[in-house]
């Protein structure tokens, strides 16, 4: 059972456009145009089509805004019609990265 305590930011779902660049499971240059499932301060979950590993840096590109962050994958979830969730850590936290109106409040980074 999860214990949101423990989360350093909230999330919230959110579908919004993404693209991911780096570097693919087998070290091959990729990017790819995917979508979020939920979003935080922290990073985001999104599905990805392309192989990668846990521990992996990758660039973050919000398409609206041109807005990039570096992150790296922390989790990798089973895959569903191909594309498998993939949680993405910001280095850095982010909030003004994700275009959300009302932010929850913990997402204020001091």
């Amino acid at each position: 059972m999860a214990q949101p305590e423990h989360r350093r930011s909230e999330r919230v779902l959110a579908d919004l456009a993404v693209e991911i660049r780096g570097e693919s499971e087998d070290h091959r240059p990729f990017q790819e145009e995917t979508f979020t499932v939920t979003v935080s301060a922290h990073g985001a979950l999104v599905m990805l089509g392309t192989k990668v590993a846990i521990g992996q840096k990758v660039t973050l590109l919000n398409p609206k805004t041109w807005d990039e962050r570096e992150g790296r994958v922390s989790f990798m979830g089973r895959e569903h019609a191909g594309l498998a969730q993939v949680a993405i850590e910001f280095l850095k936290p982010a909030p003004e990265f994700w275009p959300i109106s009302s932010p929850p409040s913990g997402w204020k980074i001091s």
